[in-house]
């Protein structure tokens, strides 16, 4: 076989390999715009995807992600319990991709994890604030056996045990406490994110009145013979 048709075979070859490598990179690209594809690995790498409710349904809301229409069930909607669905009509939330199932035709978005992330992080921030020996006012909000919760000023939530209601022997806290109550406490303890209070911090110490003794002096502690004999009449 001569050099010249050895050359025109390796470039037939060539072409050929060519040709495979380009349809498997557009069979990639098309899996890659693939939007059930897409939405499908923005669950599986938890995304947060900015959405706009385009409409209510009964349990819940549309969205559009990717071009496809997404559920949100109400309550993957909020962390409490919405009243009117059509509040949330065209309102701009956060979601992420729960559920996907392209034979279904199915998709299901939520925000309430994204939420709940969102709350912890804001609880962890106004915990790193608080300054135990700050002295505080809260209200009475659950009494338990072992002591008191109280709701502070700031939304947070701190435990005055049973034993730093006061300074006196309390048995149990609802003899002295009632849900609703206005107390003032002191911050003792901050830890793994528990606040700890006490009322009995506040309490002035009230000290037992000390007996005034008067020491006699020196001189007229002794007695002498004259002394015990006077006023006696001797016969």
């Amino acid at each position: 076989m001569s050099e010249e048709l050895l050359r025109e075979e390796t470039t037939e070859e060539a072409a050929v390999d060519s040709t495979v490598e380009t349809m498997a990179d557009l069979e990639d690209h098309f899996d890659d715009a693939n939007p059930w594809n897409l939405v499908a690995s923005y669950m599986e790498q938890g995304t947060v995807l900015p959405v706009k409710v385009e409409g209510i349904v009964n349990g819940g809301a549309i969205a559009m992600v990717e071009g496809l229409r997404g559920f949100i069930p109400a309550s993957r909607l909020s962390l409490s319990y919405i009243e009117d669905l059509e509040t949330y009509l065209l309102k701009d939330i956060e979601v992420r991709v729960i559920d996907v199932n392209q034979a279904e035709n199915r998709l299901v978005l939520s925000a309430r994890e994204i939420l709940k992330e969102k709350e912890k992080k804001a609880l962890e921030e106004k915990i790193a604030n608080v300054k135990v020996g700050s002295v505080v006012t809260g209200k009475v909000e659950t009494l338990q056996n072992y002591g008191a919760f109280v709701r502070l000023e700031d939304g947070l939530s701190g435990l005055v045990h049973v034993s730093q209601i006061s300074q006196k022997r309390v048995k149990s806290p609802q003899d002295v406490l009632n849900v609703g109550d206005e107390v003032q406490v002191k911050i003792i303890g901050v830890k793994d994110g528990k606040i700890s209070l006490s009322m009995k911090a506040l309490e002035e110490v009230k000290e037992e009145p000390v007996e005034k003794v008067v020491i006699p002096k020196s001189e007229s502690i002794g007695t002498s013979l004259g002394d015990l004999f006077k006023g006696i009449k001797l016969d």
